[in-house]
C-alpha cells in the first residue's frame, strides 16, 4: 500500500489541507492561499481516517486546550531544512524566538539567518510545527507562508502577543 492521503478540515484560520503518507504520517498541513502550500494532485486518495488524531489535536489546539501536538510528521527536506523544522519544534507554546536564535540553535552562522528564514518559509507543516512562533530580532511579525493576519492569530491565540 502507498500514496498519499489527504483531507480537509475546517478551523478558525481556514479549511486546513492535510496530507498524510501511506503509514499515517502528517506530511503536510496547508492554509488556504499559503505561499508555496500544497493542492490536491492527481492519485492522491481522499481519506479521513488517517487523520483522526490531527483533527482531535487541532480542534483542541484551536480551543485553547492543546499546548503540544503529538502527532507522527514526516516532512522531507534538505538536512539543514530538516535540521531548522526539528529545531522549531522546541519553541514552546506562548513563547516566540527569532530567526537568529533558530541559526544559533542548528550550528548556523549569523550569516545564515536568510538560509533559516528560507527553510522556515518552506515548512510544509504549518501550525503543528510553530513557525509562526518566529518574529524578527526587533519583535515585528515577518515572513509567514500562511499570511501575517494568520500568524498574529495563532500567536494571540496561545498569549505570545496581546489581543488587539
Amino acid at each position: 500500500m502507498g500514496g498519499t492521503y489527504w483531507t480537509r478540515i475546517a478551523s478558525p484560520v481556514g479549511e486546513l489541507l492535510l496530507t498524510a503518507d501511506a503509514d499515517g504520517a502528517l506530511t503536510s498541513l496547508s492554509v488556504p492561499g499559503q505561499k508555496g502550500g500544497r493542492s490536491v494532485e492527481p492519485g492522491w486518495l481522499a481519506d479521513p481516517g488517517p487523520f483522526t488524531a490531527a483533527g482531535e489535536q487541532l480542534a483542541a489546539y484551536f480551543a485553547g486546550e492543546l499546548k503540544e501536538f503529538h502527532l507522527e510528521l514526516r516532512a522531507r527536506g534538505t538536512d539543514f531544512r530538516e535540521r531548522v523544522w526539528a529545531a522549531l519544534d522546541d519553541v514552546p507554546y506562548g513563547a516566540t524566538t527569532t530567526y537568529g536564535e533558530i541559526a544559533a540553535r542548528v550550528g548556523a552562522a549569523r550569516m545564515a539567518v536568510r538560509a533559516v528564514g528560507g527553510a522556515i518559509g518552506a515548512n510544509p507543516l504549518l501550525i503543528v510545527r510553530p513557525c509562526h512562533r518566529v518574529i524578527g530580532a526587533n519583535g515585528s511579525m515577518t515572513g509567514y507562508a500562511g499570511g501575517l493576519d494568520r500568524k498574529v492569530r495563532l500567536l494571540t491565540l496561545e498569549g505570545a502577543v496581546a489581543a488587539g
